[in-house]
């Protein structure tokens, strides 16, 4: 019986360990991730080492403010709840303005709660990470029939609505990604903020925005998010309503 036990617990994990490096080992198929790893691999490990993280246990999230140009990550432990901040990166150009994606061409960067949908090892910007919009916010709050897509987290240094990196820093910011995914970590948080929404700076953002009431009201929605994950530094559970609004369940 014990015995019995032990070949099926063997096998599961067996099992398991197989699964969850099958997509590091997928991605390694290609040139472009074999090369992060060569150049970025170590920095990466360091990176996780001086924060009590390993590459074999790993999720992450990552935190993006618009009109700061920076893309923060986060990381933990799988069993851990609470995230900490790992890592800080420039974003190497902008383009539109503060406010919400909310049509095909209007060179917007979006605003919102989303997850990584894709990883392209072939990209025309080397190395990126699709971003999951629109929402299901943006789809309710969005009056036009085409909102557009291919959002990414990318290399190079040009964008027309998203996060462009440097091709240098792509492959450290991909290389965290592989490595959650392949933990098992199958929906990794990207939320989008328009600025660092201090009581302050959002005072400042208040007056210059006073005549646009419908943007402050989405702001005001996003700021529930923010402020609670600041506080809490745990992935949010986000729900969508009727009206696109976003709420959150603790």
């Amino acid at each position: 019986m014990h015995t019995n036990v032990f070949i099926l617990l063997f096998f599961v994990g067996l099992m398991t360990s197989s699964q969850s490096s099958s997509f590091l080992d997928e991605q390694k198929k290609f040139p472009r991730v074999r090369t992060a790893l060569e150049q970025k691999g170590e920095v990466v490990s360091g990176i996780l080492s001086k924060n009590g993280l390993a590459v074999a246990d790993l999720n992450v999230l990552f935190v993006a403010y618009k009109d700061e140009g920076l893309l923060e990550l986060y990381g933990k432990r799988k069993s851990d709840t609470q995230y900490k901040l790992i890592a800080s990166y420039a974003v190497c150009a902008k383009s539109g303005v503060l406010g919400p994606k909310r049509r095909q061409g209007d060179m917007q960067v979006p605003e919102g709660f989303y997850h990584i949908d894709r990883f392209n090892p072939n990209s025309n910007f080397y190395l990126s990470l699709g971003i999951s919009y629109p929402n299901q916010s943006d789809k309710k709050l969005s009056e036009h029939p085409n909102l557009g897509g291919d959002i990414f987290i990318h290399g190079s240094c040009v964008t027309i609505g998203c996060l462009p990196m440097t091709d240098d820093k792509i492959k450290e910011i991909y290389l965290f990604a592989v490595y959650a995914r392949s933990c098992g970590q199958q929906n990794i948080p990207v939320y989008i903020f328009p600025f660092q929404m201090s009581s302050s700076k959002y005072a400042m953002f208040k007056q210059t925005s006073a005549n646009n009431p419908s943007l402050l009201s989405f702001w005001d929605n996003l700021l529930e998010g923010y402020n609670l994950f600041l506080n809490q530094k745990e992935e949010l559970v986000v729900l969508v309503s009727a009206s696109g609004s976003y709420s959150f369940s603790k």
